[in-house]
């Protein structure tokens, strides 16, 4: 049977729901020698600030049981270089563009949305885990009013489709799903790493040098799950879900969860290939379940 791959977000057609996660594909640059980035459903790109950062000291990357922490300090050459250097090259490929955006400030969110808004970015993913540097350092994701006030400032900055980047590290993800959805975000994705943290019995001193990090790989998966499931009962707008999502199998359970979509991005370290994987994957699942369109499972979880 023929079925129906593609999923529509905030208006924006993905040919397929497999993205491939901020962070953990850099900018494609370093894939299109393997297989046509157009196979994806789309790019999150690296996570990018308005003026360059060179990102934290190493060691900045460590593995873990069924993971990895990492504390790389959203290093970029800024969002003017990657409108100039990396974006036409992307759109030469046929992805759908999702310009992953970092601030410390609203102005530095909103500087940086109203670049892109004059571009050919598909849609902006808000990262809204990094520091508040006027709030102590606190993330933006850890409150209502810090969720909702970066939202709808970069909300009146573009035009583009808007999704808002959820941290894990909170008391109830729902609260801040709703409100950015208040605020008038688009879509939602979920979940950001985990804050982890491991301490080498040798030297005493913490593996990363920045001492804590974010923990993704398998081990979160079931935390995203959960997560995904409170969300697509609390909000109206799409979620696209991810965490620790390394098989067709975890990408069918998360969209069974709530998720209309999914990213993919630790997997894709021990095997750039995984995200094709799991698209053919689906698409095998849905043959012998005679699915024919995707919106047939999102959501379609039976608690008990």
């Amino acid at each position: 049977m023929v079925v129906d791959m593609s999923v529509k977000i905030a208006g924006v057609e993905f040919p397929n729901p497999v993205i491939a996660a901020s962070g953990t594909y850099g900018n494609g640059e370093c894939y299109t020698d393997l297989y046509p980035l157009s196979k994806l459903g789309g790019i999150s790109c690296k996570g990018m600030t308005i003026e360059p950062k060179l990102g934290n000291p190493p060691p900045r990357i460590a593995e873990s049981y069924s993971g990895i922490l990492n504390s790389v300090g959203l290093q970029n050459i800024g969002v003017h270089g990657f409108v100039e250097y990396y974006l036409p090259t992307l759109k030469e490929e046929g992805n759908v563009i999702i310009a992953n955006v970092a601030g410390a400030t609203i102005d530095d969110y909103v500087a940086a949305a109203e670049v892109l808004d004059a571009s050919d970015v598909d849609m902006i993913e808000l990262n809204i885990s990094c520091p508040n540097v006027k709030q102590g350092g606190a993330s933006w994701g850890i409150s209502r009013e810090g969720a909702a006030s970066v939202t709808s400032a970069v909300r009146r900055a573009t035009k583009k489709p808007l999704i808002v980047k959820l941290t894990p590290n909170v008391t109830d993800i729902t609260e801040i799903a709703k409100a950015a959805e208040a605020e008038g975000a688009d879509c939602v994705s979920l979940i950001n790493t985990l804050l982890g943290m491991r301490i080498d019995v040798k030297t005493r001193r913490p593996i990363l040098k920045n001492n804590m990090g974010g923990l993704s790989g398998p081990a979160v998966f079931p935390v995203a799950v959960r997560m995904v499931w409170q969300c697509y009962k609390a909000v109206k707008i799409p979620i696209i879900g991810m965490g620790g999502i390394s098989t067709a199998e975890d990408a069918i359970e998360m969209m069974l969860a709530g998720a209309s979509a999914v990213q993919m991005g630790t997997a894709i370290f021990t095997d750039p290939y995984s995200p094709l994987k799991v698209i053919d994957g689906i698409e095998e699942y849905m043959e012998e379940n005679e699915i024919k369109s995707l919106s047939e499972i999102v959501g379609q979880v039976q608690p008990w």
